[in-house]
């Protein structure tokens, strides 16, 4: 029967605990990447199985905007804020016409509100004058925009669309590495990394899988490796070392 995580420590033997014992994780050194990347998989699909998208919106326009927003700023405060600004404009017509510094008030808590404010008000203008007042469903084109790089136009893309897309940001990219998915030494070759070892059907799945396991199980600092879900038999001995928190005298 399966465990708690649904995968022991053994490629190829009957499902135990999630914690694997030494000899497991000898086993598991030997797994080739794409074998740990559908075990990987399947832990997160038993671990989060129902998915909502964290960015409160209710259509295209409003979801880019949360994602403008979330620029070094948590969802949750984002949610917090955009009730305020849509309640104004949450159209790219309404948005085009508010001053950016009533744009800038309201938005103030995400930070960096100078950028954001400009760059939501100048990317409103755009798609009312070039896209029809409507959210392009295209890369090339959301990545045109102002503060709109690909890791945002990535989701849009996934979440509002549909279209196969893996954005990753700096927590994915963490994971990936801890759990020896890939050696990127930037968000752009992970990505291109997990993308090989993931068919797209489940990008965008494992997109937000990825970042509700590392809130919950694997945060960035002061994490035992070897107590983790993933980590204590995905990530390799000396990253397990490396990552131990060290006991206060």
């Amino acid at each position: 029967m399966p465990g708690q995580y649904g995968w022991a420590a053994r490629p190829n033997g009957p499902l135990h605990s999630a914690t694997p014992s030494s000899n497991d994780r000898a086993i598991f050194a030997h797994v080739k990447r794409a074998e740990k990347a559908e075990r990987i998989r399947e832990i997160l699909d038993q671990l989060h199985p129902k998915l909502e998208i964290p960015l409160d919106h209710r259509d295209p326009f409003t979801l880019l905007v949360s994602v403008v927003l979330s620029a070094q700023c948590t969802d949750a405060r984002v949610n917090e804020v955009t009730p305020a600004l849509f309640a104004r404009a949450d159209t790219p017509e309404a948005m085009s016409r508010l001053r950016v510094d009533t744009i800038r008030r309201i938005i103030r808590p995400c930070g960096l509100s100078p950028a954001k404010s400009k760059n939501i008000s100048e990317l409103s203008r755009i798609l009312v004058e070039e896209h029809g007042s409507r959210v392009p469903d295209r890369f090339e084109d959301l990545e045109a925009l102002p503060g709109v790089g690909h890791k945002t136009a990535s989701v849009v893309m996934s979440q509002a669309f549909g279209v196969p897309a893996f954005p990753v940001d700096t927590h994915i990219h963490r994971l990936a590495a801890r759990w020896g998915l890939s050696r990127g030494k930037n968000v752009e070759q992970t990505e291109r990394d997990l993308k090989k070892l993931f068919p797209p059907e489940s990008w965008g799945r494992l997109h937000l899988q990825i970042i509700y396991f590392g809130r919950e199980h694997c945060p960035a600092r002061g994490h035992d490796l070897s107590q983790c879900p993933i980590c204590s038999w995905a990530a390799s001995k000396t990253r397990i070392a490396a990552e131990r928190p060290r006991k206060r005298a």
